[in-house]
């Protein structure tokens, strides 16, 4: 009788350990397209990611570089102060998009520019994405809003 429980045990444990594995397979495969990283265009500039890698990059839209293409094509610079990445994004900007201000977009970087899927704006005149402080710190750039 002893050595049925133990076997028992043996067993649930097996089978536990075998299900743990399986749902931790099948959460990091759920999350594999889930997961952007964020660059700055300095990091964007000093190793290029790979073409088909989605990340998210962040920092101001460049003075004099906010240009209305065809229809709905944007195109603009986004920089950190020591880089400058040229983006394109198709679609409707956010209301509080504009030259100087903060911004975060989602894409890839393809033959040298950053193709957006996705752009985001501050929210207010004083918000700034955390990661795009950071960034804009680190070069020296960001000043404190005033207010």
């Amino acid at each position: 009788m002893r050595g049925l429980k133990k076997k028992r045990r043996i067993q649930v444990i097996a089978v536990a350990a075998v299900a743990l594995a399986c749902s931790t397979a099948l959460i990091g495969y759920a999350m594999r397209d889930g997961i952007n990283f964020f660059r700055s265009p300095a990091q964007v500039m000093a190793e290029p990611p790979a073409p088909g890698e989605v990340f998210r990059i962040g920092g101001l839209v460049a003075e004099g570089t906010l240009k209305r293409g065809q229809g709905e094509v944007i195109s603009f610079s986004v920089t950190d102060g020591a880089a400058t990445v040229p983006v394109t994004y198709t679609g409707v900007l956010p209301d509080l998009f504009g030259e100087g201000e903060g911004m975060v977009g989602t894409g890839r970087y393809i033959n040298g520019i950053f193709e957006a899927s996705e752009i985001l704006a501050k929210h207010d005149e004083t918000y700034m994405p955390k990661e795009v402080i950071d960034a804009l710190k680190e070069q020296g750039v960001y000043q404190e809003p005033s207010g």
